[in-house]
């Protein structure tokens, strides 16, 4: 018993939890899917009431909690609810998007991708972060015999984007947010070791899922190195078992990213404001 939380693996409590926020639709929710099939408990957070709705029908033995993380009050009150919650691993995988090269950002896109992309996951990180370092000092976790320490190692997982590795000046706001979650996660990184807590960042390219096709007129096969979601999990699983700081996948982004971070700025500017003005 954890501040009034049951944490030892007793009765429906004997196997690791998993929390995603974000997780009703996307790669969110693939995520949450394969720890289910793993044999991992799991809860989501999402804000869309048909997407809830449809996972509660669909995956009964999910617990799904609804939640606007733009909404100051909402978002304490899921953390209150999470707070009576035993978990070993979260992932955040929410996120907003707004095309910046096409059209212009205004002050409800703005608010909404600074609240989602960056406010709210560090919001969350600093809070999760503290329920798990209260299982390290008050009641050490340990793995049931079915489960080998990897998988239950405490952890904090955050998914950012290929679009916040490039350090340039002429950045998107929700590049420059994911490059602000990859450092705020790597501080975290740092923070927790002495705890024994993993963090991981992932900065994946193009992955097909649904909400990538909407934005792209229910196609996106053209977009550069595209992955199934299926494919884009066993990168993210295979980072979380081996405790990857940072996973930057497909290979082929993360060697371009390198070669333009290591261009002069002027030149990695030039060259990016061209490929923006021929669009």
């Amino acid at each position: 018993m954890i501040d009034g939380v049951d944490c030892s693996y007793a009765n429906t409590s004997s196997i690791p939890h998993l929390v995603v926020v974000g997780g009703t639709s996307g790669i969110g929710l693939a995520l949450a899917r394969r720890h289910q099939q793993q044999g991992w408990r799991v809860s989501v957070v999402g804000h869309n009431p048909e997407k809830i709705k449809t996972l509660n029908q669909s995956h009964p033995d999910i617990t799904t909690y609804a939640c606007d993380l733009t909404d100051a009050v909402e978002l304490e009150k899921l953390l209150q609810q999470l707070s009576g919650v035993c978990f070993q691993r979260l992932i955040y995988s929410a996120g907003s998007y707004f095309n910046e090269r096409i059209h212009t950002l205004g002050r409800a896109q703005s608010d909404q991708m600074l609240a989602i992309n960056l406010q709210a996951f560090e919001h969350i990180f600093c809070w999760a972060s503290a329920q798990l370092k209260r299982q390290v000092e008050k009641q050490p976790v340990t793995c049931p015999a079915t489960y080998t320490v990897s998988d239950a190692t405490l952890g904090l997982i955050c998914m950012a984007s290929i679009a916040g590795v490039l350090d340039y000046p002429y950045a998107s706001l929700y590049a420059k947010s994911k490059r602000a979650m990859i450092a705020t996660a790597s501080a975290y990184r740092c923070a927790l070791q002495p705890y024994g807590i993993q963090v991981t960042c992932i900065a994946s390219g193009y992955i097909d899922t649904q909400a990538l096709r909407d934005l792209n007129e229910g196609d996106a096969s053209h977009k550069p190195f595209i992955m199934s979601t299926e494919h884009a999990v066993d990168h993210i699983m295979q980072a979380i078992s081996e405790d990857t700081e940072l996973a930057i996948f497909p290979w082929t982004m993360r060697y371009i990213t390198r070669i333009l971070n290591r261009l002069p700025k002027p030149i990695l500017h030039q060259i990016l404001r061209n490929k923006l003005d021929r669009k």
